[in-house]
């Protein structure tokens, strides 16, 4: 009898012992297959996270004098294009963008903290292009840089303007072969060859690679920074009298020549479009001093600001390139159209008005479509 229980004690020890195994393996294989399962899905939630919840971006370069007078015309610009763009202004040094110095959230701390003192006609204009860019590129989301002065409004709605440069593969330059001023200045010769000259308009339109290619220039911007300098102004607007002999000068103007150049240089004009997307009105008229006569664009008044002029703005598409020979059609996606996105110069009372106008946005279907 004694032995019969002895034999069911060690029974029931084993079965148990024989349990806390079977038990402890399901746990086992419950916790790795819990690991594995979450293993799974985050791969997955990863894996598709950048296809929702980040898309390539627009980077917005101002370059400001101090405040930005049409902020608001941005402000409506922006909303609704969250996720699609990030925004960089250059002031001037100090210069905070603070709930003091703007009402439009979006440029709120949107100052650059390295920012110069830029003045027209000098290639401190360019450093400030490329203290931008180095801002804007640390974002590797960021795969198009728009350049854009304080003055300038946008044509088209944000969809419309994202789908338009974001169709093409190419950067937007204006660029041609300046052959009938005497900018060019023979010094540079060494390391930039004449028939690499070229002269547009700053504000363009840069593919990552190309921002990358001005940021690292070690080699044309120190010779813009020697050699490429505008012609000194008449006596009579100088603060002391110097000696200047204009039959040696060469009037530069170095932002209507840097990138335009650079990339010649590099021989990547293949890849770009050669034209600008920002409207500016030359008037050779205009001023009555012959000396300035033609040296900035039309500014436009309140009394300037109409759907007339707008319209007549978004109906350009070509333009003709004189020196070249060259007529660019303007086209996108493919399809014939306007050659212009943005326009400048606007006063911050034509800006205003124009905000009240339907005017500033998509005129076509395409355009109030989503990308």
């Amino acid at each position: 009898m004694k032995r019969k229980l002895i034999y069911q004690q060690q029974q029931h020890k084993f079965n148990y012992k024989w349990k806390r195994k079977v038990f402890a393996a399901i746990l086992l294989g419950f916790c790795f297959g819990s690991l594995v399962l979450m293993q799974t899905q985050y791969t997955r939630i990863m894996s598709l996270r950048p296809r929702f919840s980040q898309r390539p971006k627009l980077a917005f370069l101002f370059i400001a004098r101090n405040r930005l007078p049409l902020e608001m015309v941005w402000d409506k610009f922006f909303k609704g294009g969250e996720n699609r763009f990030s925004i960089f202004v250059h002031p001037r040094p100090g210069f905070m963008f603070n709930k003091a110095t703007t009402r439009s959230a979006y440029f709120l701390d949107r100052q650059v903290n390295d920012s110069i003192q830029v003045d027209w006609g000098e290639a401190s204009m360019i450093e400030a292009e490329r203290i931008l860019l180095r801002h804007a590129l640390v974002d590797p989301f960021n795969e198009r840089f728009v350049f854009l002065s304080d003055s300038c409004i946008p044509l088209y709605n944000f969809s419309y303007t994202y789908n338009y440069i974001m169709s093409t593969s190419t950067s937007f330059v204006d660029s041609f072969a300046d052959t009938k001023e005497g900018r060019y200045n023979p010094k540079m010769a060494p390391v930039i060859p004449v028939h690499n000259w070229r002269k547009g308009s700053q504000w363009v339109v840069l593919t990552r690679k190309h921002a990358e290619i001005v940021v690292n220039d070690t080699t044309v911007f120190p010779m813009f920074q020697q050699h490429c300098k505008r012609k000194s102004l008449p006596e009579f607007w100088r603060e002391r009298s110097t000696a200047v002999d204009p039959a040696k000068e060469h009037n530069c103007i170095p932002d209507e020549h840097y990138v335009q150049t650079l990339l010649a240089q590099e021989g990547l004009e293949g890849e770009l479009t050669r034209r600008s997307l920002t409207y500016s009105a030359w008037d050779l008229s205009s001023s009555r001093d012959h000396e300035r006569r033609g040296w900035h664009p039309v500014t436009y008044k309140f009394a300037d600001a109409t759907p007339k002029l707008i319209q007549s703005i978004k109906e350009i598409d070509n333009i003709y390139y004189e020196t070249e020979y060259r007529r660019e059609w303007c086209s996108s996606k493919g399809k014939p159209s306007p050659c212009f996105l943005f326009a400048r110069k606007f006063t911050r009372p034509a800006a205003l008005r124009l905000l009240n106008m339907p005017v500033l946005g998509a005129n076509n279907n395409e355009a109030t479509r989503g990308s």
